[in-house]
């Protein structure tokens, strides 16, 4: 048992399946295949699953349904999901991707969780990748409770804001630094142009998550 597998609490029957799904497309040299097939498939699994999981435990109207389960399954939650399970470093990339920060980038992360809850789903079935996925999930008190744990902090904090109509959230990027391999962003956010959150990260995505998780905790919302 790979320490993966150790990791994600499931053993391959079939470990070409597990291969494929750490697989990014830089990679691929005519021997294998990407991981972008299992992405596809992964994609619609999940949904399956926190679906399911958001009908049965919440009495709540469809369109709350849809927002918590965008929140859950959005790029960020997914790239946090797979940091938990150290996903990047078991990556098989491509020279260029390895050198540019790939085992990092959160889309690159983010697809390779799809992928191998596919790949979960092929080699033991939909409990299996059902038992997968619910490991990473908040608890539904959590979720009624109101606490933000789903990492999408920008989507929430404009929910926040969009309370009053009047009123403008923006960002703006104060500022990076180091190498162009591995530069650090720091990210204003501003309400009505005024400043109230800083963020930084290795990406301006990931700045302005960090500036939106600041604001919305100087506001007096919980952000874990």
């Amino acid at each position: 048992m790979t320490e993966l597998e150790k990791a994600i609490g499931y053993k391959f029957n079939n470990t070409a399946l597990l291969h494929e799904a750490l697989t990014h497309s830089s990679y691929v040299n005519g021997k294998n295949h990407s991981n972008e097939r299992l992405e596809f498939l992964g994609d619609s699994v999940l949904s399956v699953v926190v679906s399911k999981y958001l009908f049965e435990n919440l009495d709540v109207h469809e369109g709350k349904l849809t927002k918590i389960r965008s929140r859950l399954v959005c790029e960020d939650s997914l790239y946090g999901f797979a940091k938990k399970i150290d996903l990047g470093s078991n990556m098989k990339l491509g020279k260029g991707e390895e050198n540019t920060g790939g085992r990092d980038r959160r889309s690159i992360l983010a697809d390779a969780f799809e992928a191998l809850i596919a790949a979960i789903y092929l080699d033991g079935g939909l409990e299996c990748a059902r038992a997968f996925i619910m490991k990473f999930l908040p608890s539904i008190e959590s979720i009624k409770s109101g606490k933000l744990v789903f990492g999408d902090y920008k989507t929430v904090l404009q929910e926040i804001i969009q309370q009053n109509p009047e009123e403008h959230v923006a960002y703006e990027v104060a500022g990076e630094e180091g190498a162009a391999h591995e530069k650090i962003f720091f990210v204003n956010v501003l309400l009505n142009g005024q400043i109230i959150g800083s963020g930084k990260g290795k990406s301006k995505k990931e700045a302005e998550q960090a500036a939106a998780k600041e604001a919305i905790g100087l506001m007096g919302y919980e952000t874990n």
